[in-house]
Order: C-alpha cells, then sequence, then structure tokens
C-alpha cells in the first residue's frame, strides 16, 4: 500500500516539485494550496504519469480557521497521511515602519500559527497511528536577525526552535519533526518577497525548487532532524557562531538591502 504525503503550498516553486518528487518515490499525494487550477495540473501530470491518487485541496492558510479546516477534510476523506510538510509561507522585504501591518499579520498567521496547529493536529494523529514525519520548512534565515526582512526571519526562527524541540518531545512516539532550511532558492517565493534573482545579490546564484526538493526528500530517508541546504549556508552557520552578532546583523542588512 503506497503512503500518502500532505504537501501545503503545492501549487508552485518548492511544494510543486515536492508533488513531483514524492509521486516519483510512488507516494498518494493530498495537495494543498489557494490556487486550484494549478493543483489541478499538477494532479493530472502526476496521474497520467505515475497513477497516484491525487486529493487537491483549495485553501487559503493564511485565515486563522484554516488548519482546523484542512485537518477535517483531509479527516472527512478517510485519509491519514504518513508526512505533512508545512512548507506554505511568505515573506516581504522591506522597512519595518513602510510595510503594512495587515501583510504582517497574515504573514505570521500563516508561517506561524498554522504551521503550529497543523503540526499538532497531524501529530497527535501520528502518534496514535504509530508514527509519521512531519517536515517543517524554516530558513537560513532563522539562524540570525535579518534587518529588512525582520518578521519573517523572526517567524522562521520560531519554526527551527519549536520544530527542534518538538522532535525532542516526540521521539519516544515515533513521531519525526524534520526541519529543512533552505537559502534563497529560484522559485515564486522569491518574488513575492521582493527578491530579484537577477539583480539581488543572494539570489544571484540560488538553486532552483527542484534541486530543493530533492535535498529534502533525502534528507527525510536519511534520518536526519535538521538540515541545512547547501555547503556554502552550513558553513555560514559553523562560522557565524564565532563572530560578533553586531557583525552578523550588518552583514544580513547589508545583503538584504542590496
Amino acid at each position: 500500500m503506497a503512503k500518502t504525503v500532505l504537501i501545503t503550498g503545492a501549487s508552485s516553486g518548492i511544494g510543486r516539485e515536492l508533488a513531483y518528487t514524492y509521486a516519483n518515490n510512488g507516494y498518494d499525494l493530498i495537495l494543498v494550496a489557494r490556487r486550484k487550477d494549478r493543483l489541478e495540473k499538477i494532479k493530472e501530470e502526476i496521474v497520467e504519469k505515475h497513477h497516484s491518487l491525487v486529493m487537491v485541496l483549495d485553501q487559503d492558510l493564511g485565515k486563522a480557521d484554516s488548519a482546523e479546516i484542512l485537518f477535517e477534510a483531509v479527516k472527512n476523506a478517510g485519509l491519514e497521511p504518513d508526512i505533512v510538510v508545512n512548507n506554505a509561507g511568505f515573506g516581504i522585504r522591506g522597512t519595518f515602519d513602510e510595510i503594512e501591518m495587515s501583510v504582517e499579520e497574515q504573514m505570521i498567521l500563516l508561517n506561524i500559527l498554522t504551521l503550529t496547529k497543523l503540526t499538532k493536529f497531524f501529530g497527535r494523529q501520528m502518534a496514535d497511528n504509530g508514527g509519521g514525519i512531519i517536515i517543517n520548512i524554516a530558513s537560513t534565515a532563522a539562524f540570525q536577525p535579518v534587518p529588512y526582512f525582520s518578521v519573517y526571519a523572526a517567524t522562521k526562527a520560531y519554526v527551527l526552535s519549536f520544530s527542534r524541540a518538538l522532535n525532542y518531545e516526540w521521539r519516544k512516539k515515533n513521531v519525526r519533526v524534520l526541519t529543512i532550511c533552505p537559502g534563497a532558492t529560484e522559485s515564486e517565493f522569491g518574488s513575492v518577497a521582493g527578491l530579484d534573482v537577477k539583480t539581488t545579490s543572494i539570489t544571484r546564484s540560488a538553486p532552483d525548487a527542484g534541486e530543493l526538493a530533492a535535498f529534502i526528500f533525502t534528507s527525510v530517508e536519511s534520518g536526519k532532524n535538521i538540515a541545512v541546504h547547501g555547503f556554502m549556508n552550513r558553513l555560514l552557520i559553523f562560522f557565524q557562531r564565532f563572530i560578533p552578532g553586531k557583525f552578523v546583523i550588518s552583514t544580513a542588512a547589508f545583503l538584504m538591502k542590496r
């Protein structure tokens, strides 16, 4: 019997590539995003090529009760995912005083509250079923404050801390919480955030979403609990602990403004 993976933010970028990657490896899929037309197209491609079972749910996870609605929809369909990927999220580059509060409120709700609820709901279900895997997408921005990306970096710092703690809590329940920390990636996220791949220094040599999806899949298979994508990212995070915090923050600010 095929295992099932639920992927949020599945209509584009990393989420879409994860759908293809898991389908290529024999998984059935639950794909969640706002844009149903894109989800249906992905479903059509996957079913035609792999004959996988694919359920699509068009839902805006940036709403307060969205996690409850999603969990009930999946449960009512008689599905219990073996893996849940909390991939949906967004960021906005700019000065804190200029970005609209409504945008930052939605960012916090999606990046933190919805992720936390889905982790709790599906994690409890997994524990009752003998185990499972939750993959929470954080960021290399989680390891330090990032001026001009302040709220986004703070939400990802939450995801990193929360996921690592929960992985320890749930170790005896056989529920693994894997934290993925990508750096800049060539995807729709960058255009939404205001990070032009061609002009912003931190994204000029960014890997594409397909490469990151493959990294996430192999990280799960290797049994890791935290995985930073990219050798240079891992190196920078390692040496960061030996560098004065003021210099780390000023460097992050310099990179974000370029």
